[in-house]
């Protein structure tokens, strides 16, 4: 049941990727480029994507746990230091420059393959990146 259940969950993530056109890095640079022909369009994907949030969250404070899960999986760090800062950073230039952002990027596989292969191979070695760093400072 879990994996219908999570097919459904991403072919509706996809489906709203697409239809929101946040497959299309030029819709995505152009929302973000607001000092030059800046897009508006998608400040209603910004805007549902904080109304789902804000529905995930009233759900969690009615339920003890979630429905196909034995416990809610909640960020609990409370702090903001100097990794969150400089990976949102990182993130949010990388997002800027390509018009991508991973799930999006990951469509581009399809729909742009020439692009896409830059991306995907950008994006593992940022998570090796990060895999490697975390495991060194952790001991």
């Amino acid at each position: 049941m879990n994996a219908v259940i999570t097919l459904i969950s991403g072919l509706l993530f996809g489906l709203g990727l697409a239809f929101s056109e946040m497959t299309n890095p030029a819709v995505v640079i152009g929302f973000l480029d607001i000092f030059g022909e800046w897009n508006p369009s998608l400040i209603i994907v910004m805007a549902s994507a904080i109304a789902v949030g804000m529905l995930g969250y009233f759900i969690k404070s009615k339920q003890t746990k979630p429905l196909l899960a034995g416990k809610w999986q909640i960020p609990t760090l409370r702090h903001i230091d100097s990794k969150l800062v400089l990976g949102s950073a990182i993130f949010g230039i990388g997002w800027g420059i390509s018009g991508y952002c991973p799930g999006p990027g990951l469509t581009a596989l399809v729909n742009n393959p020439s692009e896409g292969f830059y991306f995907v191979i950008a994006l593992l070695i940022g998570s090796g990146g990060h895999y490697l760093q975390t495991r060194f400072t952790q001991k």
